[in-house]
C-alpha cells in the first residue's frame, strides 16, 4: 500500500521488513528445533525459555535498520528518563509497534511532536528477552511534510483513477426518497447536527441510523471501514452519508486512505461524501457516488424538500388543470364551429332541398310519362285505325265474305278449286255459314249468287 494512502511503508537495505519479519518465527523455530535436536530436544528435554528467547533475539538483530512510516498514537515521556516511548500505528489497520528513541534524537528531528502526527523513523528492531517484547529503536525521526503528503496523495489518485475507481460509469444514482439514511460521522459533531437538522427540516419523516466513529487519528480508517460494512449490510439503509467538518490536510488524511476508498467503491449502497468544506477534496470524494460540498449539502442531496415537493406538486396540478381547461375549451370551440355549420344548425334545410328536388323530378317524370303515354295512345289509335281499315273484318263489314273449303280450310279464289258436293264454310262479318256446292259457274258473280 502506498504511503499516500496512510499505510506505513517499511524500507530497509536488501529487502522489506515484512519479508524478514515473516520468517522470524520460522527461523527461530528452526534454530530452536535444531538446538533441541542437537541436544536431544524432546518432550522430556525441552528447550529453556532463555534459549528460545536468545535465539529469537539473535534472529531479530539480523534484520538491520529500516525506515518505517506511521502515525503517532501515543507519546510517553518519563521524568528523568532520556528515553521517549512512541506507539506508531498503521492508519489503515489495527496494527501498532512500540518505538523507543533518545530524547535528543526526538527533539532534534521533531521538536514539537504531538499525537496524531505522521512521521518516518529510521529504526532497528530490538527484542527484549526479559519481557519477550519487540520494539523499534530509532536513531532518526522525521515528520512527514505537507508537500510529501500531497505528492503521495497525487500518486495514489493517479493509481485509483487508472483502476477505474473514479469512473462515472460506476456511480450509482441516489434514491428519490430513502427509507433510512445511514450516517457515519464524529460523535456529537457539528457535521452530525447539520445533517440531521437539515434533513429533518426538509423531510420530517426521514429515519437515520447514525454510527459515530473517529474521523481523525490512527483508528479513524478502521472504524469508518467497519461502519461502512455494517450500513452496507443493512437492507433498510438506502443511502450512506460520510460526513466530517473542515480541517487541515493532516486531519482529513484518513479520508484519502486507499483502504477506505476501496471500501466505498465496493459498497452496494450509494455513498455521499461530505468531507470538509468546498475547497477540501479528499480522494474519497472522487470514489463516492455523489460528492457534497458540506454536510448540509449532503442532507439536501439525500432527501427531497417536502415544501419544494408540495410546491412542485401544486404547480403540476395547476399546469394539469390549465391544460385540461385549455383542451376542453378548444374542443368546445370545435363543437361550436361544427354546430354552427348549416348542415348541423338546420339539418332539415338540406332535406327540404332534396325533397323539393325529388318533387320537381317526380312532376317532370309524371309530365313526361303522361306525354309519352298520350303519344303512345295516339299512335296506337292511329295504328289501330289503319289496321282496322286494312283488316279483312272491315271488308267483311262492307258486305264481303270469305269462302273456305270445309275439308282443309283453304280460302277459295277460283271456282275450279272445288267440286260439286264439297262443303264450304262462309265467313261473314257477324258469323259463319255452311254451304254445299251444287254447281259451278264460270263467273264470280254467278258463283256468288248461287252460293
Amino acid at each position: 500500500m502506498s504511503p499516500a494512502a496512510g499505510v506505513p511503508v517499511v524500507r530497509c537495505p536488501g529487502g522489506s521488513l515484512g519479508g524478514k519479519v515473516g520468517t522470524v518465527s520460522d527461523a527461530a523455530g528452526a534454530a530452536a528445533g535444531g538446538t533441541a535436536q542437537a541436544r536431544g530436544g524432546t518432550p522430556e528435554e525441552p528447550l529453556p525459555v532463555r534459549v528460545v528467547s536468545q535465539k529469537i533475539g539473535q534472529w531479530i538483530m539480523r534484520l538491520g535498520w529500516v525506515w518505517v512510516d506511521g502515525q503517532v498514537a501515543q507519546i510517553t515521556r518519563r521524568p528523568g528518563n532520556q528515553t521517549v516511548f512512541l506507539t506508531l500505528r498503521d492508519p489503515a489497520a489495527d496494527v501498532s509497534l512500540t518505538v523507543t528513541a533518545h530524547r535528543d534524537v526526538l527533539d532534534s528531528g521533531v521538536p514539537n511532536l504531538a499525537e496524531g502526527a505522521r512521521i518516518v523513523v529510521h529504526a532497528k528492531p530490538d527484542f527484549f528477552p526479559a519481557r519477550g517484547t519487540l520494539s523499534l529503536r530509532a536513531d532518526e525521526v522525521r515528520q512527514v511534510g505537507l508537500g510529501e503528503l500531497l505528492a503521495r496523495l497525487e500518486r495514489l489518485k493517479r493509481q485509483l483513477a487508472a483502476e477505474g475507481l473514479f469512473d462515472p460509469a460506476h456511480k450509482r444514482p441516489l434514491p428519490f426518497l430513502p427509507r433510512r439514511v445511514g450516517l457515519i460521522t464524529g460523535r456529537a459533531s457539528a457535521a452530525e447536527r447539520d445533517v440531521l437538522t437539515n434533513a429533518r427540516r426538509r423531510w420530517p419523516a426521514v429515519e437515520f441510523r447514525v454510527i459515530p466513529v473517529a474521523v481523525q487519528g490512527p483508528s479513524a480508517v478502521t472504524q469508518i471501514v467497519e461502519a461502512l460494512a455494517r450500513l452496507d449490510a443493512d437492507p433498510s439503509v438506502d443511502v450512506i452519508i460520510l460526513a466530517r467538518g473542515g480541517g487541515s490536510v493532516e486531519d482529513l488524511l484518513p479520508f484519502s486512505d486507499e483502504t477506505l476508498c476501496r471500501a466505498v467503491f465496493a459498497c452496494r449502497t450509494p455513498v455521499i461524501s461530505a468531507i470538509g468544506h468546498e475547497t477540501d477534496t479528499p480522494l474519497v470524494d472522487f470514489v463516492a457516488d455523489v460528492r457534497a460540498s458540506t454536510p448540509t449539502d449532503a442532507a439536501k442531496r439525500a432527501v427531497p424538500d417536502l415544501a419544494e415537493e408540495l410546491r412542485l406538486l401544486a404547480l403540476a396540478r395547476s399546469r394539469l388543470a390549465r391544460a385540461i381547461t385549455h383542451r376542453l375549451d378548444r374542443e368546445q370551440q370545435r363543437l361550436d364551429a361544427l354546430r354552427s355549420r348549416p348542415v348541423l344548425a338546420a339539418p332539415l334545410t338540406l332535406i327540404d332541398q332534396h325533397v323539393a328536388a325529388v318533387a320537381a323530378l317526380r312532376a317532370r317524370a309524371r309530365v313526361v310519362v303522361t306525354h309519352r303515354l298520350e303519344r303512345a295512345t295516339s299512335e296506337v289509335t292511329h295504328t289501330l285505325a289503319r289496321l282496322r281499315s286494312l283488316s279483312p273484318l272491315s271488308t267483311l263489314e262492307r258486305g264481303y265474305a270469305i269462302v273456305q273449303r270445309a275439308a282443309d280450310g283453304a280460302v277459295l279464289r277460283d271456282p275450279e278449286a272445288v267440286a260439286v258436293g264439297d262443303d264450304l264454310r262462309v265467313r261473314l262479318a257477324a258469323g259463319e255459314l255452311t254451304a254445299k256446292v251444287t254447281s259451278r259457274g264460270a263467273g264470280a258473280s254467278e258463283g256468288e249468287g248461287r252460293g
